[in-house]
């Protein structure tokens, strides 16, 4: 049986754990720069359920003169799927990667093909088996609810958050027995499985290995575990990762800004240039 990858908080660029962030906003955007933006709690305030949220108005306007500044050179990172982010973000539609890289559009519109991962295919057949038992446990257990995004599951618990060290026992234990290759990624409120083969970390470096991306500066803008292998990959490659929120004394963002709002600023303090 293979082990379940719990992934907390990524360690800083030298690998030591326990690195805090700058306590201060990072420096201004750089026009050839390669542009990475998670969404939920990034570019969109979280709310108690993911349909609910509540799309800033100028938006979709702010990513357009910031991809065309770029030549293209704008993606965003989502744990959502592809199609979600289109429907949020419309009328913008660049490059994407959805469900944490699982799924990838290019600037052209184009998706990404990659070689069938024998690691995807182990995580398929454990995430078959967990559907029904953690709707089961969904059903059972109040103010919580299952996600299902085809690809990774998710169970939240934001309306009982009391309950989120059970809920990570229960959920690991099941994902043991399952017996795949899966990552169980302790979020704000949710336990998210997915397949080992995904991650934002990959989906960026696939992105920088291909043209308009190639070549520029990585800047990833993320607020949640989710993104803490994208920090790593953009602190490998000399980038800038920046944590939105609350400092965490073990992100491995070099900077922070504290809120939806702020990032909105600082992107538009760019755009608008």
């Amino acid at each position: 049986m293979a082990a379940l990858k719990i992934c907390h908080s990524a360690g800083p660029p030298d690998g030591t754990p326990g690195c805090a962030p700058h306590k201060k906003p990072p420096p201004p955007l750089d026009r050839q720069s390669a542009l990475f933006l998670d969404v939920d709690g990034t570019l969109i305030e979280i709310a108690s359920r993911p349909e609910l949220v509540q799309v800033p108005r100028q938006l979709a306007a702010l990513l357009d003169r910031l991809a065309r500044q770029r030549d293209g050179a704008l993606a965003v990172i989502s744990g959502r799927p592809v199609a979600d982010l289109d429907r949020l973000l419309s009328p913008w539609r660049g490059a994407a990667a959805g469900l944490h890289g699982a799924e990838r559009r290019r600037p052209d519109g184009s998706a990404a093909s990659s070689d069938p991962d024998p690691q995807d295919a182990d995580a398929a057949a454990a995430l078959q088996w967990l559907r029904p038992r953690l709707a089961e446990l969904a059903g059972a257990t109040p103010g919580v609810w299952l996600e299902d995004k085809g690809r990774t599951l998710a169970l939240h618990y934001r309306a009982v958050p009391e309950r989120g060290g059970e809920m990570r026992d229960l959920v690991a234990r099941l994902a043991e027995e399952a017996g795949g290759r899966l990552r169980l990624i302790a979020g704000k409120m949710v336990l998210e499985l997915q397949s080992e083969a995904y991650g934002k970390g990959r989906a960026i470096a696939a992105f920088l290995a291909e043209a308009p991306f190639r070549g520029r500066r990585a800047v990833f803008l993320g607020d949640d575990t989710t993104d803490e292998d994208g920090f790593a990959e953009v602190n490998r490659r000399g980038g800038l990762a920046i944590r939105v929120g609350a400092p965490s004394a073990t992100t491995a963002a070099s900077w922070t800004l504290d809120s939806v709002a702020a990032v909105l600023e600082w992107l538009a303090a760019d755009g608008d240039a």
